[in-house]
């Protein structure tokens, strides 16, 4: 399982570093996507997945913290400690290199990582499989589901529980190709 000190001090940290920012395409406040990252990492643990619940939660709520939320490495090491900076750094997309490398750099960092890191990045694309933003073009769209698909394959060993939920949500984002 996890803790609820652990889980409630990551959500107030994860709820400080996206304070001002919304869930994109809504007027939601960001902390929806990670509350829902961490819901479905929450779910698999409760289902009977063998993992440190503690590492995945605190992972799923601060995921985003250095790529979206300018949150340092070192201050989620010191606040944290190294596992969840190593992690969080892992979940994190290389800025320096072109848009094309960047998935496949960061699936092959994640699969360095426990596999508590696989089930966040699961989570998160099963949370961001949504309906596509209108501006979307058909290849970017295209794109999208083929990019979760890569994830699923190379990273569902990380969770039985999240990869059957993320193959379901693949097919149904079929309707928008």
């Amino acid at each position: 399982m996890w803790s609820q000190e652990k889980y409630l001090r990551a959500f107030l940290f994860a709820a400080e570093a996206h304070n001002t920012q919304k869930y994109p395409g809504t007027k939601l406040p960001y902390l929806v996507h990670v509350s829902l990252v961490a819901m479905e990492v929450m779910s698999a643990v409760a289902a009977g997945e063998e993992c440190d619940g503690d590492l995945a939660v605190q992972c799923s709520l601060l995921h985003d913290a250095i790529e979206d939320a300018d949150i340092t490495r070192s201050r989620l090491e010191r606040e944290f400690g190294l596992a969840v900076a190593e992690a969080v750094q892992g979940l994190t997309k290389d800025r320096s290199l072109p848009p094309a490398q960047r998935l496949n750099d960061s699936i092959e960092r994640i699969k360095q990582q426990p596999k508590e890191i696989w089930m966040v990045k699961l989570a998160d694309r099963i949370v961001n499989l949504q309906p596509p933003p209108n501006h979307w073009g058909k290849d970017k769209v295209v794109k999208y589901h083929e990019d979760a698909q890569l994830i699923v394959d190379d990273l569902g060993a990380g969770s039985a529980f999240l990869a059957k939920r993320l193959r379901k949500k693949i097919k149904d984002y079929r309707q928008w190709l």
